[in-house]
């Protein structure tokens, strides 16, 4: 018995590290580019800002000072009703910077989430000869070439919408603890090769940076159609593929970085609103947060209850402990060289166990919130 459950502990780590190893490069790394030589087309920047005092500038900063064309280049920052001096902040940047436009946002109508209406409303603001409209998260700081590389790419394949990936900034316990799990848990529950392709009826995108062509935008609806999602990246992406748009993510590290949670009380609400949604409904939730916590007792229960039987003189456990260790090896040194590659210390690769423990603990708040039908975010609540 124990040597069946060591191998076939041994053989399901080996497949996680394989799907892991298969999927490392389906994300295309975005370089920066050279300058369009021709006139490039005219872009909005929209960028849905509700109490984000402590990044407003920098972002802010770091799209004014783009290699893009400044004649081509027009950025809106929407204030969504901040109770801090978010609007102050941008404001006193616009005042040097015609490119930058701030605006407030006016009263949220019933049944719409904050971050839609503040991104419908700066769409609805752009001039109507821009080309493109691209959504940015306020907490996203951008590299200077971020515009003219992601416009060279969506132009050079065709696609109607082009999401970044951004590096992640992680500071705190907390970030350094949960997020690069929780990235390896999508990789792991997603084939992101079927996910990406075009007959696919699938789709996955980043809401902190989305470049969409304004004609696919508007072809189905824009923010209004999907105004009371909260996952609504991935929403709005879905009608344009279905509407027979060119839909792709790619890894935009080498140019937005962005620094989503600043600790425990931050991150746990942010994951936990739409987590359900992430992990494709309330069923998948469920299954997939027991084997989370299955994940995180094995890697530890395998090789200890075989070392404890071997120590009692059970041969069979001795031969057992062989694969067992193996596997639970293999599995900290896969989550040591996600701490290396996410630039945090390696010894949080060591303390997986607990995140994807703390992990199912986050998708079972999510779901009951779900069941609830009360959703709390940057102090509003959703139904």
């Amino acid at each position: 018995m124990e040597l069946a459950l060591s191998i076939g502990w041994l053989a399901f780590v080996s497949w996680l590290i394989l799907r892991a190893y298969t999927q490392r490069d389906l994300f295309p790394v975005v370089r920066p580019e050279e300058a369009a030589r021709d006139t490039p087309p005219r872009i909005t920047v929209v960028v849905p800002a509700r109490n984000e005092s402590a990044n407003l500038a920098r972002c802010v900063n770091s799209l004014v000072n783009q290699t893009y064309p400044s004649d081509r280049l027009k950025i809106i920052v929407v204030d969504d009703h901040s109770t801090d001096d978010t609007f102050e902040i941008a404001a006193s940047i616009a005042r040097h910077r015609p490119q930058l436009m701030v605006i407030k946002s006016s009263p949220l109508p019933p049944q719409w989430v904050g971050k839609c209406h503040a991104c419908w409303i700066g769409a609805r603001t752009a001039s109507s000869d821009d080309e493109w409209i691209c959504f940015l998260d306020a907490d996203v700081i951008a590299e200077p070439g971020l515009l003219s590389a992601a416009l060279a790419v969506a132009q050079a394949q065709r696609l109607d919408l082009l999401s970044l990936t951004p590096r992640q900034r992680l500071e705190s316990f907390a970030e350094r603890l949960i997020i690069p799990c929780g990235l390896y848990l999508m990789a792991f529950c997603q084939d992101l090769a079927t996910v990406q392709a075009d007959h696919s009826d699938k789709v996955i995108a980043s809401g902190q940076f989305m470049l969409v062509r304004r004609s696919a935008y508007e072809s189905v609806g824009g923010h209004a159609a999907v105004h009371d999602a909260i996952c609504e990246d991935v929403k709005l992406a879905l009608r344009i593929k279905r509407a027979g748009g060119q839909v792709m993510l790619q890894d935009g590290k080498a140019l937005l970085s962005a620094r989503m949670y600043t600790g425990w009380s931050s991150l746990w609400n942010g994951i936990s609103k739409n987590l359900v949604e992430m992990l494709g409904g309330p069923t998948a939730t469920l299954i997939t947060s027991a084997l989370v916590l299955a994940l995180s007792v094995a890697t530890v229960a395998v090789p200890t209850i075989d070392s404890i039987s071997c120590a009692h003189g059970r041969e069979a456990a001795c031969i057992a402990l062989v694969p067992a260790s193996l596997g639970t090896a293999a599995a900290f040194g896969l989550h040591i060289a996600g701490a290396v590659y996410f630039g945090v210390p390696f010894w949080y690769g060591l303390l997986f166990p607990l995140g994807y423990a703390i992990g199912a603990c986050l998708a079972l708040d999510s779901l009951r919130r779900r069941w609830r039908g009360r959703i709390v975010w940057k102090g509003r609540t959703y139904p």
